[in-house]
């Protein structure tokens, strides 16, 4: 029996990257998966691969930006599984400029994805989650959110207000059986870091004590354990997958 044995997890942003290293350890570990994910054409292929492998799972393509498109989304989950336990608010965008230089529209675009679209899927999958009378919310906040990053005003605001968002829907759900907690990963090794520089890598793995990125099952193993019961006495908490870069 895997630790999320039947358990329906929606993963967003699952197409690529941490979303889908999560879908994989997730799947291997008993749960069947919603990959969620903008990217219809990525998203598609991932599905087909993992059905493959003899993997539960559906890909629903989703701008989580836009309530319509969740609401859509959610109800297929549960046309398809019947079900939703576990929701992981992963999916996110990066639009970076110094303040100087950034136009409204870089801000917005990385306000709305990052931080509208968690408050979106959140709300969407909640009445399924009070029906099931237990869940676990996970959402993807980041080193940036906790302790700003520059050139990322956008992103750091958006990863900043979901930690405001984490520990009030933890106050608020915590009597419905409903754990919500955060994630905050360091500099990890996916699509989003590959068009840095190689010397300005190295310069960020001299910053983090462990001498190097993160990978994304470093942050899948954090979504498991708190989307496992393991994790059923955790609720509110943002726990850093970093490396100890800022201690």
């Amino acid at each position: 029996m895997g630790r999320l044995q039947d358990q329906v997890a929606i993963i967003t942003g699952a197409a690529n990257g941490i979303g889908l290293e999560s879908a994989k350890t997730f799947l291997r570990e008993g749960a069947k998966v919603v990959l969620a994910d903008f990217d219809e054409e990525t998203g598609k292929q991932r599905e087909q691969e993992l059905k493959g492998e003899g993997m539960d799972c559906l890909f629903v393509q989703v701008n989580v930006a836009d309530r319509n498109s969740v609401d859509a989304m959610v109800k297929t989950a549960v046309d398809y599984f019947g079900q939703i336990d576990i929701l992981i608010n992963n999916a996110g965008i990066t639009r970076d400029a110094m303040l100087s230089k950034m136009d409204p529209e870089q801000f917005q675009q990385v306000i709305d994805v990052n931080m509208t679209g968690v408050f979106h899927c959140t709300q969407a999958v909640l009445p399924h989650l009070i029906h099931q009378g237990k869940g676990k919310i996970i959402n993807t906040s980041s080193v940036s959110g906790a302790y700003g990053n520059v050139g990322q005003t956008n992103y750091a605001a958006a990863k900043a207000g979901l930690i405001g968002m984490t520990k009030t829907w933890a106050k608020e759900l915590g009597r419905k059986s409903i754990n919500v907690n955060a994630v905050a990963p360091g500099f990890t090794e996916t699509s989003m870091v590959e068009s840095v520089p190689e010397k300005v890598i190295d310069s960020l793995k001299q910053q983090v004590p462990m001498n190097r990125l993160g990978k994304p099952a470093d942050i899948a193993n954090a979504y498991l354990f708190l989307a496992s019961d393991e994790s059923d006495y955790i609720n509110g908490h943002v726990l850093h997958v970093d490396g100890g870069i800022m201690m």
